[in-house]
């Protein structure tokens, strides 16, 4: 069940009738986790048992943490936490990849080390982390954790982050469980105001630059270099209109029930470097890396070099969190040393220079869409391809101008350039007007998109 899929919308108004006719809290609480059980439940039932097992053990082990009479325990049941939700992801997510790679590298006959195809459990990476994040901050005395596990409960499974997030950190999302959610037309105005503007992200942008990007990631040696810059172009807006295409329309699901969901995307490509970018793009992630892995390696005070190479771990660990392949990993070195090589340049020339301001946002992007390439190749040989095409270095080839790319990234570059003018265009749902024009639009877009069949790229991770 897909956000921007029919089948949703309607799940969405039979719920918000449901929690309309609710006629206290606690009812509202239970039709929401139910709710999210079924949602979840909609991809493969079977999983919805260890998301409840899952919850149950982490919300058992925050306890045991908080109520330890010494640090040494309190360490260990922090051990035995971080191994349970870790060992979740390598089960479930690394086993098949490792037992692969040890297969291509050890001189054993074939059959030897066996195959693992386990199926991936949706949200996996997203949850697990949710969950370090509440048992970390408990240790941290940081958190003083729930005793209603039906409170955590909910909070972990909460339909509108369960998939493919933001991290909705417990001292952001549990304090609000203790307050009164009716439905109030001030918060669906303004919920269905940001779930409408991810849906168009989504249906309108994001699914159609998918067309050009993934035609061109298939088979690169197929189209000239022009051709293929087109397709990476595509990717680089298409994951960013889908991913905060998928953000907005989860903050405006939340909202519609009366909760808050924190920012996870700030114009991430109008960046002046590569740390700004990370403060801006999947903020939720970078924040976490930083409070829980950077931090806990040492952070920056252990010296300055020592520092670099936190960084690079910090993101070679991130790449390999968003998917089982070198690809990936490749992604995060790259990532983590330009991070490193930023931060010494800092601390070389503290004060920003004249021609940094107008060269660093294009460099910027450049790294990042270059970056890209090994994001969404399946394979370094795709990835070698297609860089080889962007350099000129591979001539010959279709051209194939994409005419909806274009037109999508036309209309990207509009809306970043009204947002450095500080002019974006703003519905106001309150005025008749502009909230039939916004139903108009939403009507046209889910009969004639591709809407419903694309689902959204962090769904994999």
């Amino acid at each position: 069940m897909i956000f921007s899929s029919a089948t949703f919308l309607v799940f969405l108004a039979a719920l918000l009738v449901l929690v309309a006719l609710a006629r206290s809290e606690t009812q509202r609480k239970v039709i929401l986790f139910a709710a999210s059980l079924f949602f979840y439940g909609w991809w493969d039932w079977r999983f919805c048992f260890f998301l409840v097992v899952a919850s149950v053990i982490d919300y058992r082990l925050a306890l045991l943490i908080h109520e330890a009479p010494t640090p040494a325990l309190k360490k260990r049941w922090l051990i035995l936490s971080v191994t349970w939700n870790l060992g979740i992801l390598a089960v479930f997510k690394y086993a098949g990849w490792l037992l692969r790679n040890l297969a291509a590298v050890l001189p054993l006959p074939e059959g030897t080390i066996p195959t693992l195809d386990i199926p991936l459990p949706l949200g996996i990476s997203f949850f697990t982390f949710q969950a370090m994040s509440y048992t970390i901050d408990v240790y941290r005395g940081q958190f003083n954790p729930t005793r209603r596990l039906s409170d955590f409960a909910f909070s972990m499974s909460f339909f509108p982050h369960l998939i493919a997030g933001p991290i909705v950190r417990a001292a952001h999302f549990m304090p609000q469980l203790a307050g009164n959610h009716p439905l109030q037309r001030d918060h669906l105005l303004e919920g269905f105001s940001r779930f409408a503007k991810g849906f168009l992200k989504k249906t309108l942008l994001a699914d159609q630059l998918a067309v050009c990007a993934d035609a061109v990631f298939a088979d690169p040696t197929f189209y000239s270099p022009a051709t293929c810059w087109l397709g990476v172009l595509a990717y680089t807006a298409q994951i960013y209109y889908d991913f905060s295409g998928y953000t907005d329309m989860a903050i405006g699901l939340a909202r519609m029930f009366g909760y808050r969901f924190p920012e996870n995307f700030d114009h991430p490509y109008l960046s002046h470097n590569i740390t700004e970018f990370w403060r801006r793009w999947h903020i939720s992630l970078s924040t976490w890396l930083r409070d829980y892995l950077y931090i806990s390696l040492g952070g920056n005070r252990r010296g300055r070099a020592q520092t670099y190479v936190n960084l690079i771990i910090t993101m070679l660990l991130g790449g390999l969190w968003h998917g089982a392949n070198w690809t990936f990993v490749a992604w995060g070195a790259l990532h983590g040393t330009a991070l490193a090589v930023h931060k010494a340049w800092r601390e070389r020339w503290p004060e920003p220079r004249p021609v940094s301001r107008v060269l660093g946002p294009v460099f910027t992007f450049l790294f990042v869409v270059l970056c890209w390439v090994f994001f969404r190749a399946q394979d370094f040989s795709t990835a070698h391809t297609v860089l080889a095409k962007l350099a000129f270095l591979s001539p010959g080839g279709a051209d194939w101008p994409h005419v909806q790319s274009l037109v999508a990234l036309g209309l990207a570059i509009a809306a970043h350039a009204a947002v450095v003018r500080g002019t974006p265009v703003r519905f106001d749902l309150r005025l008749p007007l502009h909230l039939a024009a916004l139903f108009g639009l939403l009507a046209i877009d889910l009969l004639y998109a591709r809407a419903g069949h694309n689902p959204f790229i962090y769904f994999q991770f």
